[in-house]
């Protein structure tokens, strides 16, 4: 009889012969892996491979890297622009200039008669950060709408607001080399082995060279809680409490540091009287977790020569994510955790270039960390660029989480999309899809030709992806790698960066401004515009950063390599050069289980697909180890509802219903249920999104359901697998 890895299908490796490997970066999360693609004697990618000599993955690869080759021909590409007059209507192909054309015409019918606002963008964490500077230029400088933003609102905008508040500016501060160094870790909201495979090696790699202790604050017994030295499993919603009184037994017990705290920190004083009202006692009834493991994990925390905190989405997606982001950096900034080999407060980022969009976009500001709100900043790209400072806003415009509200109140009549899928990835999908519906013009600028909010679009633009051109990804740690052109664009589609130059040519703002035609060109600027700031890239070139395998900034002219860490020399980026200490006082107004809807709803990730699945759903090694939406319950709390394992129940919240299979498992309490946030059909239509008052980042983590059994489950069936077929 067989048994274990014997009866399971295995993973299917090319066996074709490889002619020539070509260099590049990884597509998916915020890693930043190296790899090489091989190409057969035909020019196809056939397999993929990391690379050896690149610091960050050391020649690992985790699965979606080991088939990204395979993206290049994935079903749903779409391989020539369309057009139609009504999103009810079928498409036609169109040639590019037709389709350009009416793309350019549409614009300027809508800001001529409404205003430049009335015409939106929102971009993506997923093009090179050269296509991110000219998308910048082509929204800030040419058409000048101010309703311009990224879908990393989604991730990492709470994240990047943390940052900003108490240190002045974004930018994560340590590296993965702190790994290395680090005396104790806290990871809070993070479930690195399935969410960043490759990161987790690396810890894994420094454990097994020296041991220290490893703490997991999740509600859920995860992969990484189970492997941690303590887990906390924490009440959702309350990780401000946690920190909060984490830091009043830091302090209390005189295990602060006061010299570090005392040279580089204003605001202790407001700061120190709020955690006094979150001791151990008051604040374990909050967050759940006793008295005596806060007081523990305090002192392990405190008492390390080096510590540092990682997270991700569990604290990023909250109703409170921002002041949860300041927490953290409170909590390392009064241990002297800032700035040193082993102490950081390092957000792992979840898009492969999330960075990117956050250094040069454009998005929150102007490139290269500027501001619309300083009038020296607005000055000296315009000079830059070419035109006059005062066609610029003074002020950032809507969040991407606020122009989908503008456009139901008719404020927002026209939208680009670029590369994201809104329809699949905000909250309470129903209320997306109607406000679709009112738009006067929608252009859906996307690699795939079968993305769901695609159904809606008047125009559509097919985008070539990833490795079919060629540009730079900057990743969790601050490091700008190369993507190098592997095979041309698919059909007729196009690189982003070709795109976005027609689009400028077809208005007269835009021969103003130079708009380089190639990606080299383009990061030249940002060379020039970077120099002497926080996020230098003027001592890097293209062929320096393949050559190293990427570089992390600051680089400055002339230097050999880059920086490891921000803040070694306890200066930031606050007009005092000092960091702030943030009171947090605990905002409870989230969504919470009651009578009528007992459970807590979280979600999160699995290791073989990203995000809603346009990709990773299509390459079959790995929708066939994770083909379809599974709620994780527990066993006890089912049997009183009668719900069986495998069977398909109904979870009902206050905004939706979703139905789904049932996957029983004592990793979850009795009180709380998780869905891998992959699959929309489920989760976004219940999901709360509530947002957070500083990132404007929707709270997809917590939020309150009931659940029911089905009573016809082949019917039941039968609708979860229409639901997920492309």
């Amino acid at each position: 009889m067989l048994f274990g890895r014997s009866r399971k299908n295995p993973v299917k490796l090319a066996d074709k012969p490889v002619v020539e490997w070509k260099y590049t970066t990884c597509g998916y999360c915020s890693t930043g892996c190296s790899i090489e693609v091989g190409l057969d004697q035909n020019g196809e990618a056939i397999t993929s491979r990391g690379v050896g000599g690149a610091d960050v993955n050391r020649g690992k690869l985790c699965l979606k890297g080991i088939f990204e080759h395979e993206l290049f021909r994935s079903a749903g590409r779409g391989r020539a622009p369309l057009m139609r007059n009504h999103y009810f209507e079928s498409f036609k192909e169109a040639d590019w200039d037709t389709a350009l054309d009416k793309t350019a015409d549409e614009i300027k019918r809508i800001q001529s008669t409404y205003g430049r606002d009335a015409f939106a963008i929102v971009s993506t964490g997923q093009i090179m950060t050269e296509e991110f500077y000219t998308l910048g230029k082509l929204a800030r400088g040419v058409l000048g709408t101010n309703n311009y933003d990224g879908n990393t609102t989604l991730c990492m905008a709470s994240a990047v607001s943390g940052y900003k508040r108490s240190f002045g500016s974004d930018g994560p501060p340590g590296c993965y080399d702190d790994f290395e160094h680090t005396e104790c870790l806290l990871a809070i909201g993070s479930n690195l082995p399935e969410q960043h495979p490759i990161i987790f090696w690396r810890l894994k790699q420094a454990l097994e060279k020296r041991r220290f202790p490893v703490i997991v604050v999740d509600p859920r017994v995860t992969m990484f809680a189970q492997m941690a030295d303590i887990h906390l499993p924490i009440t959702p919603g309350t990780d401000v409490v946690l920190l909060n009184s984490l830091m009043y037994v830091i302090l209390n017990e005189g295990l602060a540091d006061r010299a570090y705290i005392e040279a580089h920190t204003s605001g202790y004083d407001e700061f120190v009287k709020v955690v006094q009202e979150y001791d151990p006692v008051t604040a374990s009834r909050i967050c759940g977790i006793d008295e005596d493991t806060i007081r523990n994990v305090a002192r392990t925390y405190a008492k390390a020569g080096a510590a540092m905190t990682i997270w991700t989405m569990g604290i990023n997606q909250s109703t409170h994510g921002s002041d949860g982001v300041v927490g953290i950096n409170n909590l390392n900034l009064i241990t002297g955790n800032i700035g040193k080999p082993g102490g950081t407060s390092l957000s792992i980022t979840g898009q492969c270039n999330a960075m990117g969009t956050r250094e040069w976009s454009s998005c929150s500001g102007l490139p290269g960390y500027r501001y619309l709100e300083k009038e020296q900043d607005r000055a000296e790209i315009a000079k830059f660029w070419g035109i006059d400072p005062e066609f610029f806003p003074k002020q950032r415009g809507l969040f991407q989480t606020d122009i989908f509200p503008a456009i139901e109140t008719g404020q927002i009549k026209g939208l680009w999309i670029v590369a994201t899928n809104p329809l699949t990835s905000m909250p309470n999908t129903p209320r997306i899809r109607k406000t679709l519906e009112k738009l006067e013009f929608l252009v859906v600028q996307d690699a795939y030709a079968d993305t769901e909010t695609n159904e809606y679009s008047h125009v559509y633009l097919p985008a070539a992806i990833w490795a079919e051109k060629e540009g730079c990804f900057t990743n969790t740690e601050r490091r700008v790698n190369l993507i190098r052109n592997v095979i041309k664009p698919y059909a007729e589609s196009k690189p982003d960066l070709w795109i976005f130059n027609q689009i400028a040519k077809r208005f007269e703002q835009g021969q103003l401004i130079n708009f380089p035609a190639t990606t080299e060109a383009v990061f030249d600027e940002l060379r020039i515009l970077s120099k002497g700031r926080m996020l230098d890239y003027s001592g890097m070139s293209y062929a320096k950063i393949e050559a190293q395998r990427g570089i992390q900034w600051p680089c400055t002219e002339g230097a050999e390599q880059g920086s490891l860490r921000l803040y070694t020399d306890g200066v930031f980026q606050h007009a005092d050069g000092k960091a702030k200490l943030i009171p947090l006082p605990f905002i409870d107004n989230n969504e919470r289980p009651d009578d009528e809807y007992p459970f807590w709803l979280n979600t999160g990730r699995v290791v073989e697909h990203f995000h809603t699945r346009t990709r990773t759903g299509k390459v079959g090694n790995l929708n066939k180890f994770s083909p379809t939406p599974y709620m994780e319950m527990n066993p006890d709390a089912a049997a009183e509802l009668g719900i069986k394992h495998g069977s398909y129940a109904r979870l009902t919240s206050r905004r939706g219903d979703a139905v789904v299979m049932v996957q029983l498992t004592q990793r979850i309490a009795p009180n709380s249920v998780f869905i891998p946030f992959h699959f929309h059909e489920c989760v976004n239509r219940v999901s709360l999104g509530l947002l957070d008052p500083w990132s404007r980042q929707p709270a997809f983590k917590q939020s309150a359901v009931k659940i029911s059994p089905v009573s016809d489950q082949t019917a039941a069936a039968v609708r979860n697998k229409a639901a997920r077929t492309f």
